[in-house]
């Protein structure tokens, strides 16, 4: 036999119910409305099943749930890359989501870049654990320059840039709000090269999700 939770706890619930359901991009910014109908569902069978005590069913739901509105988030997020500058190339953006049960969970989009030989892959990270260690390296010129990197500015945001003028290849890290991480890996590329992804990248609307 189930046995219910205390009764202040059900407030609590509701609650997170609420906020999954708030964080849910408008109606008209899916790319399909049957996928939102789907977290609502699922959110509300979470809430029947809790108040029935059914508490492991109630969880396994809003944690489905939850993984359903970052998944709309990081196809939301796919926008924010930009198109290729002249003279380059680019492929359709690529996005991911995983739960916090993986690596902490959190948001990657990534797009890939080329011209001739030269390839440059840019990639944002959002609201994932492993965005620690480049948050200390930003913080600190002595982890930087370990790694071969110096610290510097991009549009305002604090950013490790590494390149290797004889292998023509290297990478800026920017940090924006310290909730994000903006990746620029350039191969086979000029120094300006990876300048101009980075100072391409919106940052302000990046900060806007």
């Amino acid at each position: 036999m189930l046995t219910p939770l205390p009764h202040m706890l059900k407030p609590r619930f509701a609650c997170l119910c609420a906020a999954l359901l708030f964080c849910l991009p408008p109606a008209g910014q899916c790319a399909e409305a049957a996928d939102q109908d789907n977290v609502i569902s699922t959110i509300k069978e979470a809430l029947q099943q809790y108040e029935k005590g059914d508490y492991t069913s109630a969880a396994s739901n809003l944690n489905y749930a939850s993984q359903l509105v970052l998944q709309k988030k990081s196809e939301q997020m796919r926008a924010l890359l930009p198109e290729a500058p002249p003279g380059w190339e680019t492929e359709k953006t690529k996005s991911q989501a995983v739960g916090a049960e993986v690596l902490g969970g959190g948001i990657t989009i990534s797009r890939t870049y080329s011209k001739g030989e030269a390839t440059v892959h840019l990639e944002v990270i959002a609201d994932s654990p492993m965005m620690r260690s480049v948050l200390m390296m930003t913080s600190n010129s002595v982890f930087a320059s370990a790694g071969g990197g110096k610290l510097e500015k991009v549009k305002g945001n604090r950013a490790i840039v590494k390149y290797d003028g004889d292998d023509q290849k290297g990478d800026i890290y920017v940090v924006v709000d310290s909730r994000f991480v903006v990746t620029i890996k350039g191969r086979h590329v000029q120094r300006e090269d990876l300048e101009l992804f980075a100072s391409i990248m919106d940052y302000d609307r990046l900060l806007k999700n």
